[in-house]
Formats: C-alpha cells, sequence, structure tokens
C-alpha cells in the first residue's frame, strides 16, 4: 500500500521496568499519517485525492476520516468537499512551544494597543486560505466584533487574512488560491482571484490592509504583519472597529499603534529590517 511505514519491532522498558515488544498499531498509525499529510495540504485534500495517495481501502479509510471529523480533528468543506486540519488538533498545537511563545510576547503589545485605540485587538495565523486568531485583547464596548481565539475566518474577506496572504511567495499563493471559489460575505466581499491579487500587491506596497465590512456589515478592520527572524510573515495584528466609530483620524491613530506594535513584537521576535 502507499504511504503505509514499515516498522520494525523494537524494544523498550516500560515505566515499571518490564520490558515490552513493540507492535505497532495500524489504525493508530493512519490516523497519525492523515494527519501528517493534511498538515503538508493545508489547502486540503479531496476524500478521492486522501485514497489515491495512501492506498488505503476506501471503506477504512472513511471510517477514519468520518471518525476524526466527528471529533474535529478534521474538518469538511461542503463547497470544495475537502478535507483539511480540524480545530482540535489546532489547539493541540497551542501546546507547542514556538506558537506559546508567539502568544505569550503578543498580549501585552495587544492590551497596550487596545487601551490607546478603545477597540478589539487580535493576533492571527494563516492555515491554507483561512485566518485563525490565536490571541485577543477584547474592548469594552458593547458593539465590537463577535469573534473568539480559535475562529477561523476566510482570509480574502478579512483584513488580518489578507495580509497574510499578501505575505506568501507569489507559487504558494498561486497553490493556495488553485480552484478557490471567493463566497461573498457582504457586498464588498471581494469575489474576483484577479482583483484579490491587485488587493494584494497594494497591501504589500503600502504594509498594511483594510477589511471594509468585507465579512462583517458594520466592522471595520485595519491589520498589519508580525514578521519572524527570517523577515517572513508569521502572523498579522488587527484592530477592529465599528464602521459608525470610524473616521480619518481614527484609522490614522490605529495604523499608527498597529504599526508600532508590529515593530515591537516582530522585534521581539528577531526580526531586523535587515532581515528582509
Amino acid at each position: 500500500m502507499k504511504n503505509e511505514r514499515s516498522v520494525a519491532p523494537t524494544e523498550f522498558s516500560s515505566p515499571s521496568g518490564e520490558d515490552l515488544e513493540f507492535v505497532p498499531v495500524k489504525s493508530a498509525d493512519r490516523v497519525l499519517t492523515l494527519i501528517q499529510l493534511l498538515t503538508e495540504h493545508g489547502q486540503g485534500l479531496t476524500f478521492t485525492e486522501l485514497q489515491e495517495v495512501t492506498g488505503w481501502p476506501r471503506s477504512s479509510l472513511y471510517g477514519l476520516v468520518r471518525t476524526m471529523a466527528e471529533r474535529n480533528h478534521l474538518s469538511f468543506s461542503s463547497q470544495t468537499q475537502k478535507y483539511r486540519i480540524g480545530i482540535r488538533l489546532w489547539e493541540a498545537g497551542q501546546g507547542f512551544e514556538q506558537g506559546v511563545e508567539l502568544v505569550d510576547l503578543a498580549m501585552p503589545h495587544l492590551e497596550a494597543a487596545k487601551e490607546q485605540l478603545g477597540e478589539t485587538v487580535q493576533l492571527a495565523v494563516l492555515d491554507g486560505i483561512e485566518n485563525i486568531y490565536i490571541a485577543k485583547s477584547e474592548a469594552s464596548h458593547t458593539l465590537r466584533l463577535d469573534s473568539f481565539v480559535g475562529a477561523r475566518l476566510p482570509a480574502f474577506a478579512t483584513g488580518i487574512g489578507k495580509v497574510l496572504l499578501a505575505g506568501l511567495e507569489e507559487v504558494e499563493l498561486d497553490h493556495r488560491l488553485r480552484d478557490v471559489i471567493l463566497v461573498a460575505h457582504t457586498s464588498t466581499t471581494i469575489t474576483d482571484i484577479v482583483a484579490l491579487r491587485e488587493v494584494l500587491r497594494k497591501i504589500r506596497t503600502q504594509g498594511y490592509a483594510l477589511d471594509n465590512q468585507e465579512y462583517t456589515l458594520g466592522v471595520c478592520c485595519y491589520a498589519v504583519p508580525i514578521y519572524g527572524s527570517t523577515g517572513t510573515v508569521v502572523a498579522s495584528v488587527s484592530v477592529s472597529i465599528p464602521s459608525v466609530r470610524l473616521s480619518k483620524g481614527i484609522g490614522e491613530e490605529a495604523l499608527r499603534v498597529l504599526s508600532e506594535t508590529s515593530r515591537k513584537l516582530s522585534s521581539e521576535l528577531g526580526y531586523s529590517p535587515k532581515s528582509k
């Protein structure tokens, strides 16, 4: 079979000191293989593609993906018919030291930005063509963005997501946007790939993105990139402002505060302008 790993039995000492023979558990090995496979294909794979890659019996594969999807370890899109890594695996991944370090470093900066702006400030990373919110500092206003840490939103329809897409290399961007349908969430959502690419080019030049009620009516968002030590975009930080409170002056202040937040956090992550 394709993608099956042959593991030679090995010996190890159990906590009790008893010598136990290691015999691989096929179902566990297949679950881990699926996780690795879908991690490497962030845009997702259809059931047919998964079957072609693994070579496993369709009935066995179907049982695995359905079980994992039921437990939210995989997600399934009825639109694209593709399976992807689910929120439970993302949550488990938050235990990884690097992810924890990013959130820990970011939170004081998010809190400071929220205090200066009086609006909700968020941090997100990119997964496929979705942005995942990994940290948030909530404003006290009654009217604010209804989101939460762990939420996924389509990157093309949010300011924070467009910054993350703009940070990709063109080849990678081509790969992720291939066969993607841009679904309208409001009347201002970008639904044309050519138009989206033009917006992303502009974001790279100006250094920030704006979401003008493109995902949620009545909510605008300014976002800027966060850079890692190699000069690549590793995250994005944004402020969400209800349109009724937005003015030119507030927008300019939002960009000033976000840019300062990006500069400080990127520096703590080891970035310097020479890294780019």
